[in-house]
């Protein structure tokens, strides 16, 4: 028998490569682990798991049909744990890049509850940003 201990890898598939690059890259802070862009692939390290990049007119994505788009996305959101989770420095951190958020809220996920924004990468993916248990959802430690 087996058990699910973790998320290995997501993959999104994208029309503009570059605005996901700079966006994952520079604003969240995932480094490029692995760049084969002559296959179609650009893969970002984040934590332990990783975030593939496949532009959709590459020979992987041509693969995976149209093009997500705002009337047919990919997936519904995935969550990337951030720490420390000051929620007043993430919310001005995400303001200086011209990202607006949600309502910071507290939300359950694998690690049980804990501060939380959504917000959305240049494709339109929605993107959750969690802390950890303990750590205060207005930012007062």
């Amino acid at each position: 028998m087996f058990r699910v201990t973790d998320i290995d890898h997501i993959v999104l598939r994208t029309s503009n490569a570059e605005s996901l690059l700079r966006f994952y890259v520079e604003v969240l802070g995932c480094p490029v682990e692995r760049d084969r862009r002559d296959i179609g692939l650009i893969q970002l390290r984040a934590g332990r798991a990783l975030i593939d990049i496949v532009p959709v007119d590459s020979e992987l994505g041509k693969m995976g049909g149209r093009a997500p788009g705002h009337e047919g996305k990919n997936l519904d959101h995935f969550c990337l744990t951030v720490e420390p989770f000051d929620t007043d420095a993430v919310v001005e951190y995400l303001k200086q890049h011209g990202i607006d958020c949600g309502t910071p809220s507290r939300r359950y996920g694998a690690r049980g509850f804990g501060p939380s924004v959504y917000i959305q990468d240049p494709d339109g993916n929605t993107v959750e940003l969690k802390g950890q248990d303990g750590e205060p959802l207005d930012g007062a430690g």
